[in-house]
């Protein structure tokens, strides 16, 4: 199980902003002849990268196992992206799609937890595989309304935004999370050709699927509805969110070291109800089941511009190594203090340490 925010590509990020503020601008540049309606592409900007990275402590609600004297909550995971950026006429589009590959303190099913299978019996599992993508898409209001009204001071434009997320995993839980965005957002330029891009969103997860509950499964209640999913799928309430995404060459070094760049992201989502779907099992405190915010972030990002360095600023961005620090609290709007059995140990109240993910970790990007 994992989030969508995953692997957004700063570099495509930052061409977006600033392709969509050169848009805004474009009638204020010298020309020497207006281009006809047929010349002008459709695209604008096409940018599509690959990038594979090393998350060494990443962490899967639910999945832990103990050692002498801690619970192991965490998992290293290897993660293979793909993402597609695109600036036309009245917006842009972008879309991520990425592989997960766990180790073992992250089973596939039939495991539902480290070295135990689905009939409680000992069981070596492979580590899960997960396939999760991320949609979104602007309309610029300058753009639409053919205006430079929203532009004032650092504030570039206002957009539409819309998008979606999708996953599935292997995993006994068997996750088929989907889920629908729309609502504003506001670009506002930063120093050094950067930006940041602040988004208040209604968000709506309307399905996922949780085995555990599904009636039959061994796991949950006989009453459908109640203490069990006849189906195992989950839906929830609309809840609020803000997305936020900033990037910034760092410009005051010396011209021979400008190959640095920082760039991050966070991601607040709204309670959205009982985390199973059935509220009547949701207990007081430690016991509760019901989700709480969710925090999913990337503070920052330093990437080098290997490609820049070694071949000129014709090649800048082809090649980006980069290192970052990841902090998501409350996984999946899972309260890391209560969920017995996932987020805590339902004997004890303990942390099982694996709804709270914080890791440094770090990767190559390939622009093709």
């Amino acid at each position: 199980m994992s989030f969508g925010f995953k692997a957004i590509a700063a570099a495509a990020l930052s061409i977006a902003t600033l392709a969509t503020s050169g848009l805004a601008q474009a009638a204020d540049l010298p020309v020497k002849a207006a281009k006809k309606a047929s010349d002008v592409p459709f695209f604008l900007v096409i940018d599509n990268r690959v990038t594979f990275s090393w998350m060494p402590k990443g962490t899967d609600p639910g999945m832990w196992s103990v050692n002498p004297n801690s619970i192991n909550g965490t998992t290293a995971k290897q993660v293979y992206s793909f993402t597609h950026f695109d600036l036309w006429a009245y917006g842009t589009n972008f879309f991520t799609i990425s592989m997960f590959k766990s180790g073992h303190n992250d089973p596939a099913s039939p495991c539902i937890a480290p070295g135990l299978s689905s009939s409680f019996g000992a069981a070596d599992c492979a580590g899960a595989t997960e396939i999760y993508g991320l949609f979104r898409s602007t309309f610029g209001w300058n753009q639409l309304f053919n205006t430079k009204a929203f532009t004032m001071g650092p504030l570039q434009n206002i957009s539409f935004e819309v998008g979606m997320d999708g996953n599935s995993e292997n995993t006994f839980l068997a996750p088929a999370k989907r889920d629908v965005v729309a609502g504003l957002q506001f670009a506002f330029d930063l120093p050094y050709k950067g930006y940041i891009n602040v988004a208040p969103l209604m968000y709506w997860e309307f399905s996922n699927h949780n085995a555990f509950t599904q009636c039959g499964s061994g796991f949950a209640g006989p009453l459908p509805g109640v203490s069990c999913n006849s189906d195992g799928n989950v839906s929830y309430n609309p809840t609020w969110a803000v997305e936020i995404n900033y990037y910034m060459d760092l410009g005051f070094l010396p011209p021979n070291m400008q190959f640095w760049s920082i760039s991050g992201r966070a991601g607040w989502y709204g309670a959205k109800g009982d985390s199973n779907g059935l509220p009547a099992l949701s207990g007081p405190g430690r016991f509760s089941t019901a989700s709480k915010v969710e925090l999913n972030s990337e503070p920052i990002r330093l990437t080098f511009d290997a490609s820049k360095a070694a071949w000129g600023d014709k090649y800048s961005h082809f090649v980006d190594l980069w290192v970052a620090y990841r902090y998501w609290q409350n996984k999946f709007g899972l309260d890391h203090n209560a969920m017995p059995g996932v987020c805590t140990v339902a004997a004890t109240g303990q942390s099982t340490n694996s709804c709270t993910e914080s890791t440094v970790y770090g990767g190559i990007t390939v622009k093709f």
